[in-house]
């Protein structure tokens, strides 16, 4: 299955184990570009910190009108039945995706096609693509990779067109978000990846080599 047989879903969340999900930006990629997107604020489940919200920007008081993230269930259930989800260092977002629902409903297993599973993974994941191919890039830092590949401006013009004007920069969720789906796009772009699948997209994205195996091998996740 090429990666662009179906959709891939590029999934940012601002918030941690804490105050749990605060914001969530979602960008959906279609036959290889941007389909749609979605992104709101979300009522925090514990106190802001005030060193977290010098990161994202996100206070107590920005959030006690928005409805708690548990309310998306249909929304991010539906998203992975139909296809995988994407992430920049995914670790982060399974985890928090996890700590509000544990698994999700049966869904296809787009690693090994014909099969089907009960969890949110395995993510296609270019925090741990970009290392791998361009170490002379760094430790994978987003902003870093889109400066590296002459990205900011075609981010920041798609910015204007999907973020709320108050939040079209670095840890903002939908502008992350944008970010990892621009930074996939444009690793796909090249020749040497032209026949890329969602299948080797999904192997490649762990960097644990027994997890690794199983997909390639077909052995359980």
């Amino acid at each position: 299955m090429r990666w662009t047989d179906g959709p891939i879903h590029f999934i940012d969340f601002e918030g941690n184990g804490t105050s749990g999900i605060i914001e969530f930006g979602v960008v959906t990629l279609r036959n290889g570009g941007i389909s749609e997107t979605r992104t709101r604020l979300c009522a925090a489940i514990g106190r802001v910190n005030p060193e977290d919200t010098a990161i994202h920007g996100l206070g107590n008081d920005d959030l006690r009108a928005a409805a708690p993230f548990k309310e998306e269930w249909e929304y991010f259930a539906g998203l992975r039945g139909n296809g995988p989800l994407a992430a920049h260092f995914a670790q982060a977002e399974n985890y928090l995706l996890k700590s509000v629902w544990a698994y999700p409903r049966s869904v296809p297993d787009f690693a090994r096609p014909r099969r089907t599973v009960t969890e949110w993974g395995p993510w296609i994941d270019t925090g741990r693509l970009y290392p791998q191919f361009f170490p002379e890039f760094g430790k994978g830092k987003l902003e870093e990779l889109i400066a590296a590949g002459g990205l900011q401006a075609e981010l920041d013009a798609l910015a204007a067109l999907h973020c709320p004007a108050s939040r079209r920069n670095y840890h903002a969720a939908l502008y992350d978000a944008l970010a990892g789906a621009l930074l996939l796009q444009a690793l796909l772009r090249r020749p040497e990846f032209a026949g890329a699948t969602l299948p080797w997209l999904l192997q490649m994205s762990t960097t644990d080599g027994d997890k690794r195996g199983a997909l390639q091998q077909g052995d359980l996740w």
